[in-house]
């Protein structure tokens, strides 16, 4: 089968480590089934594999890709749940599995003509949805649902600043808040990224690191290093930072005078349970909001996707299909 593999790794040029060709069948472990990809979208996790995060040398060639819509065994339409792990082991919440990992770490990820998951990772594509959009809710979409509805605290009515308007999960933030009714506020560097998030539903935009009208309720953070201080100084008392990514770098100043002063919280959110997948498909047919795709690719074309993405070029979700 056609697939996208990391096959060594670059720190400094990880899309030198990038081979696209034919890699064997997929192996299907007791308990697992195989999903003929329709089609897989690309996210900031696959380039951090090419640079040797999360992965060893030894364990290479390996099938990236975490996200998937496509036809299960029995010809049903299923949207893929990148989380390998056991919620018994995480107390009732598979992303608290101190064994979890997704797609792609340990076993052989989405990018790629099939890919072999386990058979509770599969939940229902509605109809309403096409593949290219369900695609795109595994790991960005989800990733930002469970930042909003579930880590932040926050109720509809609230304002909430999303850093770094632009990228996968910072899109899922503005479209899924402003469906339901929180006030959205955007940062980017760039003025068209920032007319986008205006079009997305966010109320107001401003550069980055701008002094806001007023204190805001909540920060989703996904950019690290470079709006740390920003999100710390424009919360209110009490507000609360969620934290998800670090594209800029893992090491910022704490802030913890004003963290603790102001009564501050910071809750680090990653992924999301297959329950909260179901429940952010269902959500996009009600509401009818839907992912923001930049570009669609064949996946023979992937290393174009890859070359966007590290230049930071997009707006929305870069979607491959096989």
């Amino acid at each position: 089968m056609f697939a996208v593999t990391a096959a060594r790794i670059d720190a400094d040029n990880p899309l030198n480590g990038l081979e696209l060709g034919e890699r064997p069948e997929p192996t299907v472990p007791e308990g697992w089934t195989t999903v003929e990809v329709r089609a897989t979208a690309l996210n900031h996790h696959d380039l951090w594999t090419l640079r040797g995060v999360g992965v060893r040398p030894e364990q290479l060639p390996l099938v990236i890709g975490c996200d998937a819509a496509g036809v299960d065994e029995d010809g049903n339409e299923v949207i893929v749940h990148s989380v390998i792990g056991d919620p018994d082991r995480g107390g009732g919440d598979e992303t608290l599995d101190p064994k979890r990992s997704l797609l792609s770490e340990t076993y052989d990820g989405t990018f790629a003509e099939r890919v072999a998951v386990p058979r509770r990772n599969l939940v229902p594509k509605p109809e309403a949805l096409s593949f290219e959009e369900a695609a795109c809710l595994p790991t960005a979409w989800l990733t930002a649902y469970r930042m909003l509805f579930d880590k932040s605290g926050l109720q509809p009515g609230s304002t909430v600043l999303v850093q770094g308007a632009g990228g996968g999960v910072a899109t899922a933030l503005i479209a899924l808040g402003s469906a339901a009714g929180y006030r959205i506020w955007a940062t980017s560097r760039s003025e068209a990224k920032r007319e986008r998030a205006l079009q997305l539903g966010a109320e107001a935009v401003f550069e980055s690191g701008a002094r806001l009208p007023e204190r805001v309720d909540g920060v989703m953070e996904t950019v690290g290093q470079a709006t740390w201080a920003h999100s710390v100084k424009s919360l209110r008392p009490g507000g609360r930072i969620v934290v998800c990514g670090a594209t800029s770098g893992p090491m910022p100043p704490a802030e913890l005078t004003r963290v603790f002063f102001l009564q501050l919280s910071v809750v680090g959110s990653t992924m999301g349970t297959r329950d909260q997948l179901t429940r952010l498909a269902r959500f996009c047919v009600t509401t009818g909001v839907r992912p923001r795709i930049d570009r669609t690719l064949p996946l023979g074309k992937a290393r174009e996707g890859f070359a966007a993405m590290a230049d930071g070029e997009l707006f929305g979700k870069v979607v491959f299909t096989p």
